[in-house]
């Protein structure tokens, strides 16, 4: 079993910045994956990075080049940097960690850009 906590959400205005963190603790030897998606009301959760334990990292177009995720082996977390940030970025934002069997996902952490 794996466990996974966010947090950083918050509320932020277009063009600034935010920095989610994940905790994973657990069984986090088996963790293969760790990725960020997020769902915005009425719609379909989607990817929005994900990072591999050797560090490769993987982003939807949407986000490139404003968003960096970035991961702490020895601390078993994973970050997402999130910077000139958008209204259309509204969602809920998850964690979520892959096995070799299965997958595990976080509470979830609301981030909202509004003015």
């Amino acid at each position: 079993q794996v466990q996974l906590v966010e947090s950083g959400g918050g509320l932020v205005q277009p063009g600034g910045s935010l920095r989610l963190s994940c905790a994973a603790s657990g069984n986090r030897l088996s963790i293969i994956t760790m990725g960020w998606y997020r769902q915005a009301p009425g719609k379909q959760r989607e990817l929005v990075a994900t990072i591999t334990r050797s560090g490769n990292t993987n982003y939807a177009a949407s986000v490139k080049g404003r968003f960096t995720m970035s991961g702490d082996n020895a601390s078993h977390a994973v970050y997402l940097q999130m910077n000139s940030l958008k209204p259309e970025d509204t969602a809920v934002y998850y964690c979520k960690a892959d096995t070799t069997y299965t997958n595990y996902w976080g509470q979830g952490t609301q981030v909202t850009v509004s003015s």
